[in-house]
């Protein structure tokens, strides 16, 4: 196989020239995850026009229900993407999910509702989701396997971190986007058409976004795209650091989902709080969230990825029982920003080095594969289930059960971080870069 027209090797690559391709790589990711997120937030508008039940609470979880589907393509797209970027390069891979996002959110944004034609509007936004889970499940494993080759060895975890800044970026643009709809719209607007254009604009950044592509310099050389590369057969070589990955993505996930998707629902049907403000509240306070991750990510260069996650583990599971608690009952906006915060900067022990922990632990021909499966198995079955656990227990009269659910998990990837090997000493992207 011959060396593609944007692939350098990786030792030849200037600063700018890493600069440029975290960037360009940065900006697909921030366009991806807006188009995932725009349906989380807002859901609470367009629930009633795909299942119009006469309680509230009904309607909202029959939408995080069908947005839990989306986590459930996550591990079938981290498959086919992962095994897609080791056998063809990571840009390609970049390049073809968020074609495939954009889709999905135009789908989305042109539904019919229950009202025109019954039952079959539901199930098209089912098949928008799931083009949108598939298509996330393929970007994360390939954009952090791209952005961790690319960072180049020193200050990786700082520029890895950039991952999650545009992450939490999409998550803010899609916060942003809600409240200049309601701004501009009543809240009448807002469930009849004002949703739609949350979805059209993603679609539309998603085309918009291949401008960068040519930034995109390709990480992984021919010589390492062997007959095996890709492949669940050499994966299966890799057990541990797969197990590794989930037990880590377990907390990490359901930590950031609780305190991040799930907080906006939490602070409108447990606080009480508006939905105007509820909304206000969680995109204040994803700016500071955001802004932090490189300089978690700089800690994690000086005292050792492993530590981060253990410090992680530590404060999750110890904080995160009082801190859902004092939520549940407070009334001050700016005692509810603080306490998510507190949430959210436990979170950034983990998401500043999400990305990079993970493809330190697998080969480069396995690499963008081994991160996206195990990563999208473990969001699929924690991170994706929150909302739904949550309101579970609440409609049952038990939410405090929920409280103990992520305290335990958090305590298991605790355990896990205490167990896997410090990456200063041994990583798969090289003795030589750590």
């Amino acid at each position: 196989m011959t060396t593609g027209a944007n692939e350098v090797p990786k030792s030849d690559l200037s600063t700018g020239q890493r600069m440029k391709a975290i960037i360009a790589g940065s900006a697909g990711n921030l366009i991806e995850w807006y188009d995932f997120y725009i349906y989380a937030f807002t859901a609470l508008y367009f629930s009633s026009a795909f299942f119009p039940q006469s309680d509230p609470l009904v309607q909202v979880m029959a939408t995080s229900g069908i947005f839990a589907v989306g986590f459930i393509l996550r591990p079938i797209g981290g498959w086919f993407f992962g095994r897609f970027a080791d056998r063809h390069g990571r840009q390609k891979g970049m390049v073809v999910s968020m074609l495939m996002m954009g889709a999905g959110s135009l789908l989305i944004a042109v539904l019919p509702t229950y009202a025109q034609v019954g039952v079959l509007a539901p199930a098209l936004l089912l098949i928008g989701r799931m083009v949108q889970g598939f298509s996330t499940g393929g970007q994360y494993g390939t954009a952090a396997t791209y952005l961790s080759e690319v960072a180049g060895p020193k200050n990786r975890s700082f520029f890895a971190s950039f991952q999650y800044v545009t992450l939490v970026g999409g998550q803010l643009c899609a916060t942003g986007m809600v409240l200049l709809l309601l701004h501009l719209l009543p809240e009448s607007a807002m469930k009849v058409y004002g949703w739609r254009i949350g979805f059209a604009v993603g679609a539309l950044g998603a085309v918009l976004i291949l401008l960068f592509r040519h930034a995109m310099l390709e990480t992984s050389s021919a010589e390492t795209r062997h007959k095996d590369a890709g492949s669940m057969k050499e994966l299966f070589k890799h057990m541990p650091a797969f197990f590794c990955v989930l037990g880590l993505t377990a907390g990490g996930s359901l930590s950031f989902y609780t305190f991040t998707t799930y907080m906006q629902k939490y602070l409108v049907l447990t606080a009480g709080m508006d939905k105007g403000l509820a909304t206000s509240i969680m995109s204040a306070v994803l700016i500071p969230f955001m802004l932090v991750q490189p300089l978690f990510g700089a800690l994690a260069d000086r005292i050792g990825r492993r530590n981060n996650l253990i410090l992680f583990g530590i404060l999750s599971t110890l904080l995160t029982m009082p801190l859902l608690m004092a939520l549940a009952t407070v009334t001050s906006a700016t005692s509810a920003f603080g306490l998510v915060l507190a949430g959210l900067l436990v979170s950034a022990f983990y998401t500043s080095i999400s990305g990079l922990f993970k493809a330190e632990l697998f080969p480069v021909h396995v690499r963008a594969l081994g991160v996206g499966l195990s990563y999208g198995i473990g969001n699929a079955i924690f991170g994706g289930t929150a909302e739904n656990v949550a309101l579970a227990f609440k409609s049952a009269g038990n939410e405090s059960h929920f409280y103990w659910y992520v305290t335990g998990v958090c305590a298991i990837s605790l355990a896990t971080a205490l167990l896997m090997n410090d990456s200063r000493k041994f990583n798969a992207l090289g003795d030589a870069e750590v």
